[in-house]
């Protein structure tokens, strides 16, 4: 080509170059600049472009996995206040108690002094096979101090669990012997029970308290059940005072056991889940014998699906407080990393339609979180008729009777917290958990006397000549709280009861120390009492029931806590310790 020619195509180059220029910047400056604020204005993808714009523009270097890892849950908590992340240290904790088992050494321990002590070792497990014993310190493991103020639940829990078949080396501190012993320990399968006691506690009548909705559940209920009834049962008390629940399909096959075939158990709904039945197939083993389900203020979840499956078939009788009121069910999705979200998916219902959740703000809602101290200070837990009742919320069973959704379970009979007895003196040593303190130094000093007696009853009389409230009292002077002898009288009973309880429970386990509990439990007594008239099935309403408080209705005068009242699940203080 000429240069003639070249010229005079020169501006055309230069246009289409610039244009070329142009584009290209656009394209550059769109995909760096411009989609990103593209990306902000796109709601969804909002979260990841302010992560990528703070990972790559913030002043000062960012650890972006804490920074989400403290943004989850703050997310999560603005829905509602069940839907939570659960981190991937704690996934593997939080799900093992409801698996029914894990893997570890075997026994159960508690942190004084800065050491491991072992109260109790687990029947048949790895440590028991060994030689491990109640009342042993674990000073070192594998050859290394294990003492000190570093020492906590969560450091002993993650090294003395671990794969099963795996070793490890214990030094333990024995008070009989001078020498340090050793033991290697395999560590094997330790099962986590949700039975804690099942036991005829009549002539006629048996006893179970569950403690959790777990994979299991079902299993050692029918293990139970089987066995009160070779016993002879004719009536059966199931307890879920203090159950927070578990998994829903674990409630559904344990209420399948005592309701006909056909009967709606629960039903569950959400945006993007059709509604779901539940029914009873008919194969139950105990459709027919009396039954009474005791709840409270921590009954809650599938311990509501259960109890309220019961009340609206009308095939037993409740008996306690209101339960907890939460109706949302949870599903678990898990992150590649091992973390998870259990999300808010939809809610349950009970048979007779209600829906039990409590009423709740979208947020970081102070009042549900504190709505037992509500309830405590507005009386709920000592007259029946403070508890408010909404009458949209208002249902009837199969048979006709009255019951009300919207927050909770109320029971067919309600039996008052027991506060007879309480007074500041109890508080102060209980919240100090001196009687713990006191009952397990107790136990470990007189272990050997302590073992001559195999049974609650015994063991109990045993304890009561041993002038122990005395004792305990002056122990508890040497650690700042002074005698005040009048209020230990009003509260003799309650120090016994915890007192005794405690130490029957360090040396026999927890299902004596529900015997010897339950020998004075009011909620209890009212369930014999029940059982014992012939009561336990309900029956249709003669006339139409009198409503509880509604909102138009005057509100009962507020209860004030005062220094001399203790709620009663804070007295049932035992040395459960932990267990690995």
């Amino acid at each position: 080509m000429s240069t003639k020619n070249t010229f005079r195509f020169t501006p055309v180059i230069i246009a289409v170059s610039m244009v070329a220029g142009i584009l290209i910047g656009t394209f550059y400056t769109r995909h760096f600049t411009g989609n990103r604020l593209g990306i902000i204005n796109s709601t969804s993808n909002k979260l990841n472009a302010l992560l990528r714009i703070i990972d790559d523009q913030y002043v000062d270097t960012v650890n972006m996995n804490d920074l989400v890892e403290k943004a989850m849950p703050q997310i999560l908590s603005e829905l509602d206040p069940h839907s939570t992340y659960i981190p991937a240290k704690d996934l593997e904790a939080t799900t093992l108690e409801l698996e029914g088992s894990f893997s570890g050494i075997g026994i159960q321990f508690i942190i004084q002094s800065d050491t491991i002590h072992v109260t109790s070792v687990i029947s048949g497990g790895p440590s028991e096979k060994v030689g491990l014993m109640a009342g042993d310190r674990i000073v070192t493991v594998d050859d290394s101090l294990f003492v000190g103020k570093k020492i906590n639940n969560d450091l002993a829990m993650r090294t003395l669990k671990g794969p099963k078949g795996s070793k490890v080396k214990l030094g333990i501190l024995r008070p009989t012997e001078k020498e340090l012993l050793h033991f290697t320990v395999v560590r094997g399968d330790i099962p986590v029970n949700s039975v804690d006691a099942a036991y005829m506690i009549h002539d006629k009548f048996g006893y179970i308290l569950i403690n959790k909705f777990g994979r299991t559940t079902h299993i050692e209920m029918l293990n139970t059940l089987a066995m009160l009834n070779h016993q002879g049962a004719e009536g059966i008390i199931i307890d879920l005072r203090g159950n927070t629940g578990g998994y829903m399909e674990a409630a559904v096959r344990m209420v399948n056991e005592f309701l006909p075939a056909g009967k709606l158990i629960v039903y569950t709904e959400g945006r993007h889940f059709h509604r779901e039945n539940e029914y009873a197939n008919g194969t139950g083993s105990f459709q027919k014998i009396p039954l009474i389900v005791l709840i409270d203020e921590a009954s809650a979840s599938a311990s509501e699906i259960f109890a309220g499956a019961v009340q609206d078939n009308d095939r037993g009788t409740l008996v306690g407080r209101r339960s907890f009121g939460k109706g949302l069910v949870q599903q678990p999705i898990q992150f590649s990393d091992g973390s998870a979200v259990r999300l808010t998916v939809a809610r349950y219902y009970t048979p007779s339609g209600r829906c039990i959740q409590r009423p709740y703000e979208n947020g970081h809602d102070q009042n549900y979180e504190l709505d037992w101290i509500t309830r405590y200070e507005h009386g709920e837990f000592f007259s029946e008729d403070s508890i408010k009742v909404d009458e949209n919320q208002r249902f009837t069973t199969s048979l006709g009777r009255v019951v009300y959704g919207g927050g909770g379970v109320i029971p067919d009979f309600f039996v008052p917290q027991d506060t007879l007895g309480t007074s500041s003196y109890l508080s102060s040593v209980l919240s100090k958990g001196l009687t713990l303190q006191y009952t397990f130094n107790y136990t470990d000093q007189n272990r050997e006397i302590l073992k001559k007696y195999t049974d609650s009853e015994s063991l109990l009389q045993y304890l009561r000549s041993q002038c122990l409230v005395e004792k305990f009292v002056r122990y508890a002077e040497q650690k700042g709280v002074k005698r005040r002898n009048l209020l230990i009288r009003k509260s003799q009973r309650l120090l016994e009861r915890n007192i005794y309880g405690n130490i029957i429970y360090n040396m026999l386990g927890k299902e004596e120390y529900i015997k010897s509990f339950n020998q004075s439990d009011n909620t209890v007594h009212k369930a014999l009492e029940i059982l014992e008239a012939g009561e336990a099935f309900p029956q249709p309403p003669a006339v139409e029931e009198t409503p509880l408080i509604t909102e138009e209705n005057e509100e009962p005068e507020k209860r004030t806590a005062q220094t001399d009242s203790y709620p009663e699940n804070l007295l049932l203080r035992v040395y459960a310790g932990s267990f690995t």
